[in-house]
């Protein structure tokens, strides 16, 4: 080297992000039928190369893009334009093209249509700026719509929806966000109104509109007349556009600004008497957009191993470049301590999403049985909550990494940690799912049970001794989160204070349960042990959080502040 030039780091590099995977294809080498997996792995090859390839440099090259909005025209007329980035225009034509959304109902692989779909969405997600956020509402408003039985909406939607012609292709909205409340969507001030046509026309803000440049929308509004709360709300179908391509009586107040996720056009909107159709009835709104929440959790779901795996790929190609006191990072053993434990992490997230996945395709598909059934209705909210809070600290790991490179803006990593931080908050915050996991529970506890169930089939796999202690902490975490729910069901403050340790360790158990199922197999099929390391260093993490806590510090805490 010229000592009068100065040394330049080499970055990270990626390669074909489905080629280098190896959790990915294992898994789906385990769990597919080998004609099923020779019929798709050609399409996921091509969406690893682009992810790999021209859409991360792209990525990178439009970093500092952000949507535009434009709300009056040079001569005074209001017209609430939406510019938004290169990349993102990209996203939308390339989803359209690889089926992003098409692939879940074109019924070409059965129960396996989900597993296909949501392999696409893996690889697609970290390289276009959470463009996944519209394709999740999408594929939410597409399964509602189907099971709302309303044919009318079904045929004007559905082919636009889940179109392949990136002309015909739209993505929808979900307006539920109001100023009185994230979560506690009962309070929503949205009224409909009938006009002298007996059309409904929607009045109101919606507080944080999502994609707020999509065709349609499934929104929440109240009919004049209905009782307050959850009940007296509707579901409803609002086309956002005129034929002219102004939008249908809404104003755009403005774009929110934004910790991360700043290419998603995230916007307040004034509805001021725009045209919408009752979807199911005019009551039960919130009820009847259900379908679509668990659809959007489980892509937050997916959008958190799949950034854990993006940070991952990062981490360890710089650790092979990077020289610190005399050796590359990958041969410092506290550097690689500290890659293996992240990546137990991501591997966990990964495999625990993926189980959900496999349920919803049996679901769709009419094949679940009844014990399945129970464990979807639960693990909706666990994998969203569980992996939502292991993306975040798995990124911050991965950003302090790269040491101070892993600060700075223009090498694209701080933006990883920025939009990972949305996936604990999006669709429901850990602990209002905590509480939806033990609303999940119903009386009978069988959805509990049913859980129990699968962890000890996952671990009873196991011959490896190895493999066999793991399992056992999955079992034993299980079982004491059963006798903490047992112990404390007559003391509903309790049951609240503890709810998120306890979803938290049903997560993390399962989670658990599942990497010694993959393990093995891959020890007997594949004999890489990578999984084995996999599966015994998550086990040495804190799977079980049931901690028995005194109510009065909490109370004495809070009041500290």
């Amino acid at each position: 080297m010229n000592i009068n030039e100065p040394f330049n780091q080499s970055p990270p590099v990626l390669g074909n992000q489905f080629e280098d995977d190896r959790v990915l294809r294992s898994y789906l080498r385990r769990v597919l039928p080998p004609e099923v997996l020779a019929d798709i792995e050609p399409s996921l090859h091509e969406m690893g190369h682009l992810a790999g390839g021209e859409l991360y440099r792209m990525q990178l090259a439009d970093r500092l893009n952000e949507p535009v909005l434009t709300q009056w025209d040079p001569w005074g007329n209001r017209i609430d334009q939406i510019e938004l980035s290169p990349l993102w225009q990209k996203a939308e034509r390339l989803a359209a093209e690889h089926g992003v959304v098409a692939a879940a109902y074109e019924g070409k692989y059965g129960r396996f249509d989900r597993l296909y779909q949501f392999a696409l969405v893996y690889l697609f997600h970290p390289s276009t700026d959470v463009y996944t956020c519209p394709l999740a509402m999408t594929d939410g408003a597409t399964r509602t719509l189907l099971n709302s039985g309303n044919q009318e909406l079904i045929d004007v939607a559905i082919p636009h929806l889940t179109s392949r012609d990136p002309a015909q292709f739209w993505t929808s909205g979900q307006w539920m966000t109001e100023s009185t409340g994230g979560s506690d969507v009962g309070l929503s001030e949205t009224i409909a109104k009938l006009n002298e046509k007996e059309e409904w026309l929607l009045y109101g803000r919606k507080w944080f509109t999502s994609a707020a440049t999509s065709q349609m929308t499934l929104t929440l509004a109240r009919p004049e007349g209905n009782p307050p709360g959850g009940k007296g709300l509707a579901l409803f179908y609002l086309e956002t556009q005129e034929e002219n391509g102004q939008l249908q009586n809404i104003e755009v107040l403005r774009l929110k600004d934004k910790l991360g996720t700043r290419k998603v056009p995230t916007a307040e909107l004034m509805l001021r008497g725009t045209t919408a159709v009752p979807v199911i009835g005019l009551n039960n709104g919130v009820r009847n957009i259900v379908p679509m929440l668990h659809l959007t959790r489980t892509w937050n779901s997916i959008s958190a191993a799949s950034f854990m795996r993006r940070g991952m790929a990062l981490a360890r190609s710089y650790a092979q470049k990077r020289v610190a006191f005399g050796a590359p990072l990958a041969e410092k053993p506290l550097h690689l301590d500290t890659l293996a434990w992240m990546q137990a992490e991501t591997e966990a997230a990964f495999h625990l999403t993926f189980f959900l996945v496999e349920l919803i395709g049996k679901d769709e598909a009419g094949v679940i049985n009844e014990e399945e059934a129970h464990l979807l209705r639960l693990l909706t909210s666990l994998a969203k909550l569980t992996t939502g809070k292991q993306a975040v600290v798995v990124n911050s790991e991965v950003l302090e990494a790269f040491g101070g490179a892993g600060y700075v803006e223009d090498t694209g990593l701080p933006v990883l940690l920025r939009d990972s931080q949305v996936l604990p908050i999006w669709e429901g915050t850990t602990n209002v799912l905590s509480l939806d996991a033990l609303r999940a529970l119903g009386r009978s506890g069988e959805p509990l049970l049913a859980l129990a169930k699968e962890v000890d089939r996952c671990v009873k796999t196991a011959t490896d001794g190895r493999l066999k202690a793991a399992g056992d902490v999955a079992d034993t975490a299980v079982a004491q989160a059963t006798n903490w729910l047992q112990n404390n069901l007559s003391d509903r403050n309790a049951l609240e204070a503890g709810a998120r340790r306890f979803a938290l360790t049903l997560g993390r158990a399962l989670a658990l349960g599942k990497l010694v199922e993959q393990a093995q197999w891959s020890l007997d099929v594949e004999q890489d042990g990578r999984p084995r390391a996999a599966a015994c260093r998550f086990a040495q993490t804190a799977v079980n959080q049931i901690q028995v806590i005194d109510p009065a510090d909490a109370a004495a805490l809070a009041d500290d502040l």
